[in-house]
């Protein structure tokens, strides 16, 4: 029996069926323009609203200071690029971490064309951002502070209130993306305090193509998408009304369940760390162990052969997994995340992501260490560099 198996959860996320079965009306019934005033249009804005609430609520802020885009990565440059323009003359210096999401690193590369000046704050070993650090490269022209809340390849958890803490403290305002870390860790944005957030709803069972930003009441940000009067006149654009409506509801379900899940993905990631550990030499885990690291990440590098070869044999085998963060997986570069990490390039080259999810069996993890060993074993046998080093077991 052929297999299908699916280890690519922080990639993107299969629709669930309530979520699907929320939006259907607004594709065959619910079709009107959101922005427009007739009856259809009313109809259909009700959903937006409904979910704009809906969503509020579950992260503790009002709904008019939640915004509605296309994702994940739209969010990201809004509130980048948005905050450093409309703040340019208070000050052009930014400071974001150096494990971002490509969505960031590569607007900070374009803000810097502009004539801002970037700083990143250092990580450690495991992707924990180091705070003293951080305090020692904050200068009086420092308007922006930004640090996802978990990372999307290694999985690290980051201290977000505290950096926040430290933001405000120098009179800077402070961002976090939270697309991997939104109904998977409870979030309450007053408690973080945070002035900005990002979030995207494929990654928790809802749909592609829509996702939100907090921006918090009192903090002007420029637009990146003029238009229409869409989104309080802040983001052009006709709403994605099915989007949005399926998105919350997703959201509602994973804050719903969001117990449950963290203990039985967490199960599933502990024990393909403690197999892969155990069985398969020279391996390192990137990241944290356990405390501090997302439910349903586990990221290795292996040492001697390339994390593509690994990838494309376990694809053969019917086990869907990533070389990396799936926005950046289509590049030969080796990860900017795992070099930040203090990783060497050559060991960086031989990372594979394993991202489980809520469906997913301890049948389907114990069959995909097995055939990970079997790959891992026949691709050192070709490899050149591929050098027994006694009784090393790990790197």
């Amino acid at each position: 029996m052929e297999k299908h198996i699916y280890f690519d959860h922080a990639a993107t996320t299969p629709l669930s069926e309530e979520a699907f079965n929320k939006m259907k009306p607004y594709f065959t019934e619910i079709y009107g323009n959101a922005n427009s005033q007739h009856a259809f249009g009313r109809e259909a804005v009700k959903g937006v609203d409904e979910a704009r609430d809906t969503i509020a609520k579950i992260i503790n802020c009002r709904p008019n200071e939640l915004y509605f885009t296309s994702g994940g990565t739209e969010s990201d440059n809004w509130a980048f690029r948005g905050a450093a323009r409309a703040m340019q003359r208070k000050g052009k210096h930014l400071i974001i971490s150096p494990i971002e999401h490509a969505a960031m690193i590569m607007t900070a590369h374009a803000l810097e064309k502009e004539g801002f000046e970037i700083s990143y704050m250092k990580v450690d070993e495991y992707g924990f951002v180091d705070l003293e650090h951080l305090k020692s490269i904050i200068r009086p022209d420092t308007t922006f502070i930004g640090c996802m809340m978990a990372n999307n390849e290694v999985g690290t958890i980051e201290p977000i209130k505290e950096i926040a803490k430290i933001a405000h403290e120098h009179g800077a305002i402070c961002f976090t993306d939270a697309v991997q870390a939104a109904g998977v860790l409870k979030i309450d944005v007053k408690d973080l305090g945070v002035d900005l957030m990002s979030m995207s709803s494929h990654k928790i069972y809802g749909p592609k193509g829509v996702g939100a930003l907090y921006i918090r009441t009192g903090l002007s940000i420029e637009s990146i998408i003029t238009g229409g009067h869409q989104e309080r006149m802040k983001r052009g654009g006709t709403t994605n009304v099915a989007g949005v409506v399926g998105f919350a509801e997703a959201f509602k379900i994973a804050d719903r369940d969001m117990d449950k899940n963290f203990e039985y993905v967490s199960s599933l990631r502990d024990h393909f760390i403690d197999r892969v550990l155990a069985e398969v030499p020279y391996v390192k885990l990137n990241g944290p162990r356990k405390e501090g690291r997302l439910p349903a990440n586990a990221d290795f590098s292996f040492k001697y052969i390339e994390g593509e070869s690994i990838l494309f044999s376990l694809d053969l085998a019917g086990i869907a997994v990533s070389s990396g963060s799936a926005c950046s997986s289509g590049s030969l570069e080796p990860s900017h995340v795992l070099l930040a990490l203090g990783l060497p390039e050559g060991l960086a080259h031989g990372s594979i992501r394993f991202s489980f999810g809520k469906h997913n069996t301890l049948e389907e993890v114990d069959y995909a260490v097995e055939v990970l060993k079997a790959a891992v074993e026949r691709l050192r046998s070709m490899s050149p560099l591929f050098k027994p080093e006694g009784e090393i077991k790990n790197v």
